[in-house]
């Protein structure tokens, strides 16, 4: 099992700054076992989205079009914490974000598709105001 928690949104202006932070804590399980992780996004009224995902070892990541450019993942192994630093926000940003989690079986594997993670987050909220 792996517990998640975010931390980090809150309320920026648009053209501004958030990191979130995602940090993990593994309770069963082998301390061997890899896990990719990754960002989604949850407007009102909208399917959770792909924001972005990483690699068990951190040297792989994906952002989706929307965050390309603006968005940065990364990870801190040493910490077992995820981030997302998210500059140059817009009101189309504005979400409750998500981090999650997949065991899988190579230390390079990102994912994308929702349905693949296993272990998800409470979610931080992000708004955007203009």
């Amino acid at each position: 099992q792996v517990q998640l928690v975010e931390s980090g949104g809150g309320l920026v202006q648009a053209g501004g700054s958030l990191r979130l932070a995602c940090t993990a804590s593994i309770t069963s399980g082998r301390t061997s076992d890899l896990y990719a992780m990754g960002w989604f996004r949850q407007a009102p009224g909208k399917e959770r989205e792909f924001v972005a995902g990483i690699s068990p070892s951190g040297g792989n990541t994906y952002v989706s079009d929307s965050g390309k450019g603006r968005f940065t993942i990364s990870k801190d192994n040493a910490r077992n914490t995820m981030y997302l630093e998210m500059d140059g926000l817009k009101s189309e940003d504005m979400a409750v974000y998500y981090c999650a989690a997949k065991r899988v079986p190579e230390e390079s594997m990102v994912v994308v598709t929702l349905n693949r993670y296993d272990y998800w987050g409470q979610g931080t909220q992000v708004t955007v105001s203009s």
